[in-house]
């Protein structure tokens, strides 16, 4: 149950009993993902870092926190699927287009899209909430496709990372949904 009401108008009602199907899984809840222990952010590059915080291996999809503490690049890469992402602080963008995302700031990159994210020097790290279906596709210099990396890369990275770093390679299984 949450925090107790007080004088909330909804204070008298009840929870659902039972609130979940047989063989559903509970939700995922975290406090403050973005602004957790840093073990938890997964390397992507030299200088960009991933938290996942929901994965599906069955739908190729996860949910991260993407942060880069300086100026940071993530390779180039292509998406043939849709891409949700929300900025919750910093600065970023993608080389191709014209916009630069900062605190607040939502994309919706449409599938079908090969660009380069850039991180840029700010005063407090860049982290960005992603949703992301699909693999992406890491591009050359020309845009031609070199290799891929999908939610089992992804999965397979962060059991090494927090094998690594004394969370348990485990962990990931928790956030599978």
């Amino acid at each position: 149950m949450p925090e107790a009401a007080t004088t909330e108008f909804w204070h008298d009602i009840k929870p659902i009993e039972n609130s979940f199907k047989p063989g559903v899984l509970p939700e995922v809840y975290m406090h403050d993902p973005a602004n957790s222990d840093e073990r938890y952010f997964v390397p992507v590059s030299e200088t960009v870092s991933s938290r996942p915080i929901w994965i599906s291996p069955q739908r190729n999809m996860w949910a991260d926190i993407l942060m880069s503490k300086k100026a940071g690049l993530v390779n180039r890469h292509y998406h043939p699927h849709q891409i949700f992402a929300y900025t919750i602080q910093g600065k970023w963008g993608y080389l191709e287009h014209d916009w630069t995302a900062t605190k607040g700031d939502f994309v919706y990159e449409t599938p079908g899209e090969g660009h380069t994210l850039i991180c840029y020097e700010t005063e407090e790290p860049m982290k960005v909430f992603f949703v992301v279906q699909g693999p992406l596709i890491w591009l050359d210099e020309n845009g031609n496709g070199v290799a891929h990396y999908d939610v089992h890369d992804y999965i397979a990275a962060a059991r090494a990372h927090y094998a690594s770093n004394g969370i348990g390679a485990d962990y990931v299984d928790t956030l599978f949904r």
